[in-house]
């Protein structure tokens, strides 16, 4: 069975949310942080960063949110991706992780990059409800996840994007946002 190695308030409730977004059978593994077991030898062996999430699945071992849901989203998906379907979901993936949540969270980006990003998807999600046009997909999980904590972590609103605010809200309302990522306190 598939293990995810998460601790509360990290990027292992994205991995978590997929996962129950497919009915993929997996153990939940704490790593109490505040005990330093991410730094014990037995978890580095896992991720030598000592970072969470991490999955291991068999022969498998992967750490990096974004690896781990390109990872699932190809093992599990019911039909193979075309090579422009799996470019355009593997773009949106890596924008989450790298420019969105930069963009977002790093003070320094924030006054800058956030009406530029912000704008942006907003006049798409006036056109379509999903990143893909009218089908979820773990872009979606990738993206929404990282606009689904801007309100939680930052206290910022979007009251100048509804089209964001709309989207975040239709994600939130999935049973499985609301089991994992809607299910936190704060």
């Amino acid at each position: 069975m598939l293990k995810l190695y998460g601790a509360p308030f990290s990027r292992a409730a994205i991995v978590q949310w997929y996962l129950e977004e497919c009915e993929i059978a997996y153990e939940y593994v704490l790593v109490d942080l505040k005990n330093v077991e991410h730094l014990q030898p037995a978890y580095l062996q896992i991720n030598p960063f000592g970072k969470v999430p991490a999955i291991v699945e068999e022969e498998v071992t992967l750490w990096e949110s974004g690896a781990i849901l390109l990872y699932l989203w190809e093992k599990y998906s019911s039909s193979a991706p075309t090579l422009t379907e799996k470019a355009i979901i593997e773009q949106w993936v890596l924008f989450a992780n790298s420019t969105l949540g930069n963009g977002l969270f790093l003070e320094q980006n924030r006054a800058k990059e956030m009406p530029r990003l912000l704008t942006a998807l907003n006049s798409l999600w006036e056109k379509q409800p999903f990143l893909l046009g009218d089908r979820f997909t773990v872009a979606d999980v990738a993206v929404g996840s990282i606009l689904a904590y801007v309100p939680i972590m930052l206290k910022i609103g979007f009251e100048d994007y509804p089209a964001v605010a709309d989207y975040v809200k239709r994600l939130a309302e999935r049973p499985a946002f609301q089991k994992t990522i809607g299910n936190r306190p704060g």
